[in-house]
């Protein structure tokens, strides 16, 4: 490394901070101690799932394109491709700018929408909702956002995505009603990780909604479930 290209990196971790700032500094300089920011380790789970291949995702729920993401490594380092859905504005900028090789949308994932429909999201950090009752009660700055909202098929076919590898749903207990806006005829993924929130009651509600298409593995984490394609489009 050139010492430009070092000085330009200890500038960018000193002058900056934070995460993410971390994360690309120490990439720069050839280090992935900070490239994979998942929880529970679930981007290293998947990467180990598909044996380190290549794939196509959709991650809803996306954040920065940073923070808690199932998906950075795979992208950066693993040559995945696929689609970012996050509803705040300002947090899917910074998609735009951190996820170059993902397609970002801004919108809010609903079960059924009408063109031009709007929702309104309320900003809670790594929990917004649709719900402004449920903004955690932490969370400094506050505010709302109109945005569109659309079924997740809609997006899919916007994107262009057929053949989809995993779909991660963490959408703040609205799971359910998001995998009501995705035709399985037309969009079946080969696996879909879903947060639930409350593991031990989500688990047959979900199975109920997707059988008999798919099939529970696991627990992939303490707030997660994992399930399988058994029938449908491949």
């Amino acid at each position: 490394m050139s010492e430009s290209m070092l000085t330009a990196t200890r500038r960018l971790f000193y002058e900056r901070g934070g995460p993410w700032y971390r994360c690309r500094a120490a990439e720069l300089l050839g280090s992935r101690r900070y490239s994979q920011p998942a929880l529970f380790g679930m981007d290293r789970r998947l990467a180990e799932l598909f044996g380190g291949r290549a794939g196509t995702f959709v991650e809803a729920g996306a954040h920065d394109g940073y923070t808690q993401s199932n998906t950075y490594y795979l992208e950066r380092f693993l040559g995945w491709r696929g689609v970012l859905v996050e509803p705040v504005p300002r947090l899917a900028a910074r998609c735009a700018r951190r996820r170059p090789r993902a397609r970002v949308f801004n919108c809010a994932l609903v079960g059924e929408a009408e063109p031009g429909e709007l929702a309104e999201i309320h900003f809670g950090d790594l929990m917004s909702t649709l719900d402004p009752e449920a903004v955690p009660a932490d969370v400094r700055r506050r505010y709302s956002a109109a945005v569109p909202a659309r079924t997740l098929s809609s997006v899919l076919d916007e994107a262009g995505v057929a053949d989809l590898d995993v779909l991660i749903l963490d959408v703040e207990g609205r799971e359910a009603d998001v995998l009501r806006g995705l035709d399985l005829e037309r969009h079946a993924p080969a696996y879909m990780l879903l947060e639930a929130l409350e593991i031990e009651t989500a688990r047959p509600r979900y199975a109920a909604l997707l059988e008999p298409r798919y099939e529970l593995v696991e627990d992939f984490s303490s707030y997660d479930l994992l399930f399988r394609r058994t029938a449908g489009p491949r």
